[in-house]
């Protein structure tokens, strides 16, 4: 069963030019007249529109052109939607072109960055055309692996190619925004290990290499770079597939790169902060909610995402609130209830090298499945060690006590009841020392969203492991008696019915960038 938090975070921005710019976009459109035109911008890896002329009887067009800030990659759309790309920087735009928006029909009359870009672009296109016939090549598999290799070399002059074209370029115009988007979309070149170390160590010394010096193509204080396609990939690439998902590598890094990109770059730093916060968030790796507990107390909190409006950072806070108790590495909140029997049960008195905390509900799909399974762990387990403390989540007390019973469950479990969460009641209890507070309210402390929620802890009641399956925790304790290798990432246990499985999508949902207008139509 799952929990819907209905809460909205919608990246706002004042993203209206604030100064207009003395220079302008214009040309002649062969084939349109006496129509709209449109002018886009990108955001990261989408589109929108920003502003509108209209096609003179003549064909002639003209936009203002944008401050500094706003500069960038943009698009001309037509009203079929064809389209093509340019540089916006400052400098005035003469650009001539057929309705098609082809490639042939585009003719830079004035603009240093778009008479390179388009130089470059021609020069690409050739490169694919020659690509294409090499890698049918070498996606046949009835090919050898020598009849390949006389392809796989021309691949590699043609990839070679391309990268000396591309330093040429920048080196030839090094003052020019274009040279600045070609460069942030190129790899950095990693030098040859040292002789010294063994194949694993030069591995290792290239990986290390590699991630130290990601960034070397990226001018993250320039704000302008935000508007390209290549800056979302470059951070996405970064964040998912670079960085190990473990959540203190990961955020020893974002407050790096945020120390990077500075003040000035405010675009920057705000697309940064999401990505990072929508990945700690969503990502299905287990302890990885650390990571949007740091994100909410060092940026959110702290009034440094002011395009967030204030009551979605109160439900942000609220949410690490409830993370930030049952964190990986922390001593989660006792609770005390009473078992089956009506005897009040607290998680601390076990005594158990091992204690596998399970928040499940007798309703719940999945507990049904789930829950018999931990049962038959805890069987193999026990004489090595192993407590489960099962809670029951709702108030159901006689389903509750009827599966217990139909399925054997040997392992202490405890529940509230109607009678006990009555308020007189309960402040008996609390101020007769039965139980407290946060053991009757175990969910906002153990950020039960969904269930079954499952836990492992040690011996000190301090969490090791999270959100895994009945064979997952299984395999996990047998690396920690073993003394095996436990630091490696792990991927929380997903359910196969997505329809009751808890969700994994962002309670928040913000966008990947601040909302100017309708997206664009694409070609």
């Amino acid at each position: 069963m799952k929990y819907k938090l209905l809460l909205l975070v919608i990246l706002i921005s004042g993203h209206v030019a604030q100064a207009q710019s003395k220079f302008t976009i214009s040309g002649h459109v062969e084939g349109l007249k006496d129509t709209s035109l449109y002018l886009a911008n990108y955001y990261g890896n989408k589109l929108y529109y920003n502003d509108t002329t209209r096609i003179d009887s003549k064909g002639n067009y003209s936009f203002p052109g944008k401050p500094f800030k706003e500069c960038g990659k943009y698009s001309i759309v037509t009203p079929t939607s064809n389209r093509f790309d340019i540089v916006v920087d400052e400098e005035n735009i003469v650009i001539d072109f057929t309705a098609d928006c082809g490639i042939d029909g585009i003719k830079v009359k004035e603009s240093k960055n778009n008479k390179v870009f388009y130089d470059y672009v021609k020069y690409i296109n050739e490169k694919i055309k020659m690509r294409a016939p090499i890698e049918t090549v070498l996606k046949d598999s009835t090919k050898t692996e020598e009849e390949k290799e006389p392809y796989r070399k021309q691949m590699k002059d043609l990839n070679d190619e391309v990268v000396k074209y591309q330093k040429e370029m920048i080196s030839k115009n090094p003052n020019l925004l274009v040279s600045k988007l070609v460069k942030m979309g190129m790899d950095v070149e990693i030098p040859d290990a040292p002789t010294d170390l063994s194949d694993d160590e030069k591995k290792r010394w290239s990986y290390y290499y590699y991630r130290a010096h990601y960034w070397d193509n990226v001018d993250l204080t320039d704000p302008r770079l935000i508007r390209d396609q290549a800056y979302h990939k470059v951070l996405e690439k970064f964040i998912t597939q670079t960085l190990p998902q473990i959540p203190d590598t990961m955020i020893t890094e974002v407050k790096s790169i945020l120390s990077k990109v500075g003040t000035s770059n405010e675009d920057g730093f705000k697309y940064i902060v999401h990505q990072f916060t929508y990945q700690f968030e969503v990502a299905k790796i287990m302890c990885m909610d650390e990571g949007f507990v740091y994100m909410v107390d060092n940026y959110y909190a702290k009034g440094l995402c002011p395009w967030v409006k204030e009551e979605k950072i109160k439900d942000m806070k609220e949410a690490a609130d409830k993370k930030r108790h049952c964190l990986c590495g922390e001593i989660g909140p006792n609770i005390i209830l009473p078992d089956s029997n009506g005897v009040w049960k607290s998680m601390y008195d076990m005594n158990a090298k091992y204690t596998l905390l399970v928040i499940w509900e007798a309703t719940c799909g999945h507990c049904k499945k789930e829950v018999p399974k931990l049962n038959d762990l805890y069987k193999k387990w026990k004489d090595k060690g192993l407590e489960v403390f099962g809670v029951h989540n709702n108030l159901e007390v006689d389903k509750w006590k009827k599966f217990l019973h139909d399925n054997e469950i040997e392992f202490t479990n405890v529940s509230r009841d109607q009678f006990i969460m009555n308020q007189d009641s309960a402040t008996k209890l609390v101020y007769g020392g039965v139980t407290d507070l946060k053991s009757l309210n175990f969910h906002q402390y153990w950020d039960v969203n969904s269930t079954p929620k499952v836990y492992l802890l040690d011996k000190d009641h301090k969490v090791i492991a999270k959100s895994l399956g009945s064979e997952q925790l299984d395999e996990l304790l047998q690396k920690l008696e073993s003394g095996g290798d436990v630091s490696e990432p792990m991927k929380e246990h997903e359910y196969e019915d997505e329809d009751e499985a808890p969700s994994n999508q962002s309670k928040f949902k913000p966008r990947q960038q601040p909302a100017p207008k309708a997206a664009a139509p694409k070609k």
